[in-house]
């Protein structure tokens, strides 16, 4: 006799569907809602303005050279220099090409810098905006060339110059020619300001590399927009090297400031009043 021998129990089970959850999940259109990267919060894209700036905690976000240049230049008044530039691989770098022709499609643009003359608030400048949406503004021969013949080009008329600089650096593709456009554009300054011509620099988000260790840091009066990043070597590399925690602030606008190597922060919707101002306080 099997005292304890197991038996089946079924319980029938009634599923009332009409008091089940509704588990349709809402559908939100792409691009509807930003995620700030400062603060962390969903912004209602509509809220950020043409300015682009976070309304939580006025982080100032990326934007291409096509938005700067309708933020800073008078309406109608841009004259585009220099746009159509060939490529050369002169590395042979696998993929190179194909890259390069993507970054125009995703950022709008034929290179990474965009040059030319326009007036901000009726005082008449060459102005380059370096765009970080194109291969991290990375810095190649063109962007180099450009902005060369932009300076000089402002040398020979007798023009102020502003450059928005937005760069990772260096680009790896082109090796040794890239790092060549250091002193190129460095060259082109020197003759800019012999000439007693106003060179002023706006670094944005991010500012580093190359970039940083040359034009960047050349300007007659060198502005930044609030936490913008700006350095040479990455945080992380010089925390390897150095075998240190570096502090939190460490490479924002705002420590680079405190050590002297910036002379004011300016917020994005107050550059193109503070540029037009300095324009009119050095036109000849």
């Amino acid at each position: 006799m099997k005292l304890f021998k197991k038996k089946r129990v079924y319980i029938p089970i009634h599923v009332d569907r009409t008091q089940q959850e509704d588990t349709t999940v809402p559908v939100v259109p792409n691009g509807m809602f930003t995620k700030c990267p400062q603060c962390q919060k969903s912004i209602y894209t509509k809220d950020l303005g043409h300015d682009k700036i976070c309304p939580e905690c006025g982080y100032s976000f990326r934007i291409c050279a096509t938005e700067r240049i309708e933020l800073i230049a008078d309406e109608g008044s841009f004259e585009e220099w220099d746009k159509e530039m060939a490529l050369s691989n002169p590395l042979d770098f696998p993929g190179y090409e194909e890259k390069w022709k993507q970054a125009q499609v995703k950022a709008n643009t034929n290179e990474a810098v965009v040059t030319g003359k326009a007036t901000i608030n009726g005082h008449q400048t060459v102005i380059c905006v370096m765009d970080s949406t194109f291969i991290m503004g990375s810095m190649g021969q063109i962007v180099g060339e450009k902005i060369t013949r932009a300076v000089e080009r402002a040398t020979a008329e007798e023009l102020s110059v502003v450059i928005f600089t937005a760069s990772g650096g260096a680009r790896m593709q082109e090796g040794i020619i890239s790092l060549m456009q250091m002193a190129k554009i460095s060259g082109a300054i020197a003759q800019h300001s012999k000439a007693g011509l106003l060179y002023i620099t706006v670094l944005t988000d991010p500012t580093t590399g190359g970039v940083t260790a040359s034009f960047a840091m050349q300007g007659d009066i060198i502005l930044s927009e609030p936490r913008a990043l700006v350095g040479f070597a990455g945080k992380r590399v010089i925390e390897q090297t150095i075998k240190e925690t570096l502090p939190d602030e460490f490479q924002l606008a705002e420590s680079v400031m405190e050590n002297g190597f910036i002379d004011k922060i300016v917020p994005r919707n107050e550059l193109k009043n503070t540029l037009g101002k300095l324009l009119k306080l050095h036109e000849k």
